[in-house]
């Protein structure tokens, strides 16, 4: 109900009063129903022009009004009264009225201005809103994590890599800023002043994307870097936002330098690596610290696709490679971040290797690696998963000359033994490993590839030591004397102590004969059943004599005997039962065990466990290692006496070999199922083991049937001298 309150409440518009003419102007304060009380509503109502005639009014109402208008009138018009005219201005009207045709239908400039300003409200609150509920992933995409496992030669030069990846993350600080503003310079020199992001890029990528399919666009550093390790590589516009809005609050949170070092470590640079560290020794064998700024600018070229830029694919990526190169270098001179006398001296391309040097053979160096890895997750307590993850740099004990010649001496000895019998030489293995006394192991030989024998022949606990065994019985007896009694004082031993030699002696105990449990008398047999007759225990050792130390070891007792062998270096689960048999070899150790108990008599009577791995790092940093210790294993007088009988052992079966301090012996097995050699030359104890196995039949050892060659110049002998480089 709409009334007139300036007449009093309650009057209408045509009721009694002092009213005024509504051909003149004048002021009418409303009441609307649903306004309070108090509340009323003011209109300007404008005077009336005189009709020009009777009836001219009406007719100039219906003659002006807008086709299609129609006049409100009914319960309406008597709703509102008077202004019922004035309530068809006050309506929005569109189709525009006064206008024809399809200008009808076109807004305003006011209407423009007003759906343009909505528009970029609602988008602005859609992005604060987006922004707001975007969180930064915690979880980082796995191949942007993963790094290989990088192993190195004892002298520091790389020997072979592991792992999915090619990635080494490298700290900011170790990367040199010529490094650092090159790749800036190729992909984003505003960096440092940039949001996180490009909105030109952005767009464009977008339209791209969208219009033409073309997935190229122009991204920040943080962008790219939110992309290698939070997101997909999927080209969608869905992603893109994604990124962008991530990369807003990443470049909020993190600090540039940090966003720096992740993109520089994560990047792409073809030759199958990710970061910049492992391109610049793809690349150029070297490490970044050690790169130029001309051989940067190269490596930074790669990041617009390695697959266009790689200089060595083809003539076309070596003509675009060095065009990005030149246009790199001259964009740090542009951006001041090379000085224009400098850019002139590098006018030469920095051509890179042809092939990456950080593959490994796949042969030889496998067994290393085997090695080295297995000491490396037990010595620095990793999990497997932790390892697997990558990103260490194992430096490892593996001496490169020592390893080739003992790999050229194997390599050759096989091909010999094919010419010589082949039936025997397909079944033949060959084990062997040097020790340093202090526990590094030098070298090994594994096999002839791992990829088709997965099992190190020089970690392979598989044959019988044989007489090789024996100076570890002799070192028993010498170290705890020997009891003629049971239960008596023990009786001390010296080199000198005369044993039986004779073949088929029959082993006693303090009551009697032994007897094995079929009823036998145990006795021991000399090689080819050789008698000596009385001999000293420096001379039993010396020729080999078999009899004397089965007696020995029964004298001094088969648990000292295993206990001395053990402290020396053999493994307990590898050295067998306490029987008789013990004390001529019945053991089977490894020849890198073997390798290392040698080694302790040489060391002077202390052991140091063997050890493939000196130093481990992380992306750099120290990795926390358990280093083995010397430890007491026999006294220093019985060392002694070992090395000496020997050196006696080795001078007697190669007098014309004069090089002073080499000792070793010869080793056979039961049957001739094993033929090793193990010696010392100096501060170098060399392990080497020949057998025959059918691994499609059995474990079981087969006969040699020659494959050994003949004493004393056997292959074993052969390859232990090339190993210790006296050939």
């Amino acid at each position: 109900m709409v009334t007139d309150a300036s007449q009093g409440e309650g009057r209408s518009e045509t009721g009694g009063g002092d009213e005024q003419p509504l051909d003149s102007d004048r002021t009418l304060h409303l009441r609307v129903e649903g306004l309070r009380a108090d509340e009323t509503m003011q209109l300007r109502v404008p005077a009336r022009p005189e009709p020009s005639s009777a009836g001219g009014r009406a007719e100039r109402r219906r003659g002006t009004r807008p086709p299609g208008k129609k006049r409100v009138g009914g319960a309406a018009a008597r709703a509102l009264g008077p202004l019922a005219p004035y309530a068809r201005r006050l309506k929005p009207a569109y189709p525009r009225p006064g206008r024809t045709g399809w200008r009808r239908w076109v807004p305003s400039w006011r209407q423009w201005l007003g759906g343009v300003l909505t528009s970029f409200g609602l988008l602005g609150a859609f992005l604060v809103t987006a922004y707001a509920v975007t969180d930064i992933p915690t979880d980082l995409n796995t191949y942007a994590t993963q790094q290989d496992n990088v192993y190195f030669w004892s002298d520091g030069t790389p020997m072979a890599r592991t792992g999915w990846v090619q990635r080494q993350a490298m700290p900011l600080k170790d990367i040199p800023p010529d490094v650092r503003w090159a790749v800036l310079a190729a992909e984003n020199e505003t960096f440092y002043s940039d949001p996180g992001i490009s909105v030109k890029g952005i767009s464009r990528a977008l339209f791209r994307t969208v219009g033409e399919g073309d997935t190229q666009g122009g991204s920040t550093i943080t962008q790219q870097y939110v992309k290698n390790v939070y997101l997909n590589q999927n080209q969608t516009v869905s992603r893109k936002f994604t990124e962008a809005m991530i990369s807003l609050k990443l470049d909020n949170k993190m600090s540039k330098d940090k966003i720096l070092e992740g993109y520089l470590n994560t990047s792409w640079f073809g030759r199958g690596t990710y970061g910049i560290q492992r391109a610049a020794q793809a690349y150029y064998g070297k490490d970044v610290s050690e790169l130029n700024v001309s051989e940067a600018a190269m490596l930074a070229g790669l990041l617009k696709g390695a697959g266009l830029f790689d200089p060595t694919l083809s003539k076309a990526n070596h003509q675009r490679a060095v065009e990005r190169w030149s246009w790199i270098l001259d964009r740090m001179v542009k951006i001041h971040k090379l000085s224009p006398q400098e850019r002139a001296t590098y006018t030469t391309f920095p051509e890179p290797l042809k092939s990456n040097p950080l593959y490994n053979t796949g042969e030889q160096s496998d067994y290393l690696v085997e090695l080295a890895s297995q000491y490396a997750k037990k010595a620095a307590h990793l999990t497997d998963q932790q390892f697997d993850l990558g990103g260490y740099q194992i430096y490892t004990t593996f001496d490169r000359k020592r390893e080739n010649a003992l790999t050229d001496a194997v390599t050759k000895a096989r091909k010999q033994a094919k010419q010589d019998n082949p039936d025997a030489a397909k079944n033949g293995h060959y084990g062997a490993a040097s020790v340093a006394t202090d526990g590094r192991i030098l070298a090994v030989y594994g096999g002839p590839d791992h990829r088709t024998q997965g099992y190190n022949e020089s970690n392979a606990t598989t044959v019988p030591a044989g007489s090789a065994f024996l100076p570890f019985v002799y070192a028993a007896g010498l170290e705890h004397g020997v009891h003629k009694t049971r239960g008596g004082p023990a009786t001390p031993v010296t080199p000198d102590s005369v044993y039986d030699g004779d073949d088929g002696v029959p082993v006693t105990t303090p009551e009697g004969p032994y007897w094995d449990r079929s009823g036998k008398k145990v006795a021991a047999h000399n090689d080819g059943n050789r008698s000596y007759g009385k001999i000293t225990l420096r001379e039993a050792l010396a020729k080999s004599v078999n009899t004397p130390f089965m007696q020995l070891g029964m004298d001094t007792g088969l648990a000292q005997v295993r206990q001395t062998a053990q402290a020396a270096g053999l493994l307990s689960s590898s050295i067998g039962p306490q029987v008789p048999a013990l004390s001529l070899g019945s053991s089977t150790p490894s020849a890198i065990r073997m390798a290392s108990g040698y080694a302790t008599f040489a060391a002077g009577g202390t052991h140091t466990e063997p050890y493939s791995v000196g130093r481990i790092t992380r992306n750099g940093a120290p990795v926390a290692l358990a280093t083995p210790h010397p430890a007491r294993a026999v006294g220093t007088e019985v060392a002694k006496d070992v090395d000496q009988a020997l050196t006696d052992s080795f001078r007697a079966a190669h007098p014309d070999v004069t090089k002073p301090g080499l000792s070793g012996k010869a080793g056979t097995a039961d049957k001739d199922t094993a033929a090793w050699y193990a010696g010392t030359d100096d501060s170098v104890s060399t392990a080497v083991v020949l057998y025959r196995i059918d691994l499609a039949k059995s474990l079981e050892p087969l006969p040699l049937k020659g494959l050994a060659g003949s004493s004393p110049d056997n292959v074993p002998y052969r390859l232990w001298s090339a190993a210790m480089g006296l050939d």
